[in-house]
């Protein structure tokens, strides 16, 4: 190890890797104390990047550059033989991703990414945790807004249930209460790709599987399918909506309750996502708006020629994503909601309000994704013993928590209202 960078970031001269290096110059610097350099198949577009660095902090125009490409994979495997922890922004994850896994897995190097795309993690799993798990390789997926605030916000919230009740409070949603933000171009390639992919039947089956990503033979439990329609909430008095990203964010969460195990939040565990719609009939219409919209977009997506004509007209091309300002300005906000019996047999309840600023998926991301790595390089020895193809939560849990307390991530536990 001796000749290791800590830290790579592959990708890092795309739309989302930019924001990533521009946060770990701004946070960390490119001095000695953080070992880290730059990687993507572009020299001049490297070099390019390192001046840019340069004007945040001068000693970022000695960062190590790193040549590699997703179509060479021997460039991975030499990436991979020469750091500790690797980032990963490059997507879509289901075609440029898979050898890159394998060679961190190969060559000893812990593995951090963006991926929200339930298929390829799903094979990730069935290729490399068990290998990993052996190695010593803690690989985790969805560090950024899918699905950090979420299966933290999850975590925390039982951790929070065993100590004031003895026992988890498994009948568990979260509801986005408020959230602003964009997409970027490689996000939407993303979306589009597992479109095309859902034309095959089997993808298609894995897709509706609220259990698709729990080890292989661990217990399923009696949720069903993410909310698409709207519904009246008594006790919240509102309309709640789908929300977007439920289709990773609960099984990522799913996930990690199995791997938990014994820590794990309650036999009886079920967990759903929606949106809390504003109050009064604003909130029917609301929600009827975003739900109409989300299955046009997704319609417009499977048809020929119809990716093409979103991205030429409504979806940003990759290379493309909200600009300064708009990261800047945007926000997010949620409400984690748990109830279960005490051991008394008393109904209890209790909240979590997770809130961040700037724009989720970009601005907030860069900062989760980036303090995911360094949780894997610099808390290793305060982790649990735990290694695999796993989550954030069972990864890195309460310390990373922790990280991101300090960098703008709020959870907070109340009674719940």
């Amino acid at each position: 190890m001796e000749d290791r960078l800590d830290l790579i970031l592959y990708g890092a001269t795309g739309f989302t890797g930019r924001l990533v290096a521009a946060y770990l110059c701004e946070r960390y610097g490119a001095a000695d104390t953080l070992r880290w350099g730059i990687a993507g198949r572009s020299t001049t577009k490297l070099e390019e990047l390192r001046s840019e660095l340069a004007s945040l902090d001068p000693a970022a125009a000695q960062l190590p550059t790193v040549l590699a490409d997703a179509a060479e994979p021997a460039t991975l495997r030499s990436m991979a033989r020469h750091t500790r922890v690797l980032i990963s922004t490059v997507g879509p994850y289901a075609r440029y991703g898979s050898d890159l896994v394998a060679a961190c897995v190969e060559q000893g190097a812990d593995y951090c990414d963006l991926t929200g795309e339930v298929p390829w993690i799903r094979a990730m799993i069935d290729e490399h945790h068990q290998r990993a798990a052996e190695q010593g390789r803690r690989i985790v997926h969805c560090c950024g807004f899918d699905s950090i605030p979420s299966d933290l916000g999850v975590f925390l919230l039982q951790q929070a249930a065993r100590e004031r009740f003895g026992v988890p409070l498994p009948r568990t949603r979260l509801l986005i209460s408020a959230m602003k933000g964009g997409f970027s171009g490689g996000t939407v390639a993303s979306m589009m790709d597992m479109v095309a992919d859902a034309k095959d039947p089997a993808v298609r089956r894995l897709l509706a599987d609220p259990y698709a990503l729990i080890p292989t033979g661990a217990p399923r439990g009696q949720d069903s399918a993410d909310q698409m329609d709207l519904r009246w909430d008594e006790g919240l008095g509102r309309w709640t909506g789908p929300f977007v990203m439920a289709a990773i964010n609960t099984r990522v969460v799913r996930r990690s309750h199995a791997l938990l195990a014994d820590e794990g939040y309650g036999s009886d565990f079920s967990y759903q996502e929606a949106s809390l719609l504003p109050r009064g009939a604003r909130g029917w219409w609301t929600g009827q708006v975003m739900r109409l919209g989300l299955g046009a977009i997704m319609l417009a997506a499977v048809l020929p020629g119809g990716p093409r004509l979103l991205t030429s007209t409504i979806l940003p091309a990759p290379g493309q994503g909200p600009s300064r300002e708009q990261r800047e300005a945007g926000y997010f906000a949620a409400r984690i909601l748990a109830e279960g019996e005490d051991a008394a047999g008393q109904t209890q309840r209790l909240e979590l309000r997770v809130k961040g600023k700037r724009d989720p998926g970009y601005g907030a991301t860069c900062r989760m994704l980036a303090e995911s790595a360094l949780c894997l390089l610099q808390d290793k020895q305060r982790l649990p013993r735990r290694f695999g193809v796993l989550t954030p939560a069972s990864a890195m849990g309460q310390v990373l928590a922790e990280r991101l307390e300090q960098v703008g991530l709020r959870f907070e536990v109340m009674d719940a209202s």
